[in-house]
């Protein structure tokens, strides 16, 4: 059975990304930043029993990451794929003179090195996978001409994101292995907002169809929508 790592995976998209992927007959291996929050994915755990692995990973520390690995050694030896999904949104409404610089470093330590530190710690467990997929879920606010005019830490470690994403992506290529930065739409969880137009069973679903190789991806670089359409720069 195939294997998925989905950081974040206790609420919102995360949720989601995890519920569709036991809907599509995956293990998942659910990370979530302390083990408190393991309670919230018992409704999955109900459903799905012996499929759904609780890992505790804080993905802005190292360590914890490793750990982290070294916990989805035990069960497993290969990863189908892995969503770093994990992000968090500070500062949203500050002006560059207002902005508290800690907390720009905190966004770029979750949003950008958080998947970093993953990729770097489970690639060995993608490598012993057949066609495996990495996907780091970004947003349209990462992209230069369609950032909001403030969301300074966001967008940037966002923008870093798709940066690391491409990069990635020419240095895993030769091996088989797909990489995409994804944006999953304007979608209703508690950082979009109730007003959002979109569902994240939808985006979660059009994510599996791409890890699944549902959707022809003909995008020259790695930043992508969930329907497989390449997104701006």
């Amino acid at each position: 059975m195939k294997s998925i790592f989905i950081t974040g995976a206790n609420r919102g998209l995360g949720y989601s990304l995890a519920n569709e992927g036991l809907i599509r007959g995956f293990n998942i291996y659910a990370g979530v930043k302390s083990s408190d929050s393991f309670p919230m994915l018992d409704p999955l755990k109900n459903q799905y029993p012996n499929r759904v692995h609780l890992i505790e990973i804080d993905v802005s520390d190292e360590e914890s990451v490793k750990s982290a690995f070294r916990e989805v050694q035990k069960t497993t030896e290969s990863l189908n794929g892995i969503i770093n999904n994990a992000a968090i949104m500070l500062e949203r409404e500050k002006t560059i003179e207002e902005l508290e610089f800690e907390l720009v470093r905190r966004s770029f330590e979750i949003n950008t090195f958080g998947p970093m530190r993953v990729v770097k710690h489970f690639l060995p467990l993608i490598y012993a996978a057949n066609d495996p997929v990495i996907i780091n879920i970004s947003s349209e606010a990462g992209t230069i001409v369609n950032a909001f005019s403030t969301n300074y830490p966001y967008s940037m470690s966002k923008t870093a994101l798709n940066m690391f994403s491409e990069r990635l992506k020419h240095y895993v290529q030769d091996k088989g292995i797909s990489v995409y930065a994804i944006h999953p739409g304007w979608v209703k969880t508690d950082m979009g907002g109730e007003e959002a137009p979109g569902e994240p069973s939808v985006s979660a679903a059009g994510i599996f169809n791409i890890i699944e190789k549902k959707l022809a991806i003909t995008s020259k670089i790695a930043f992508i929508n969930h329907l497989g359409k390449p997104m701006p720069l």
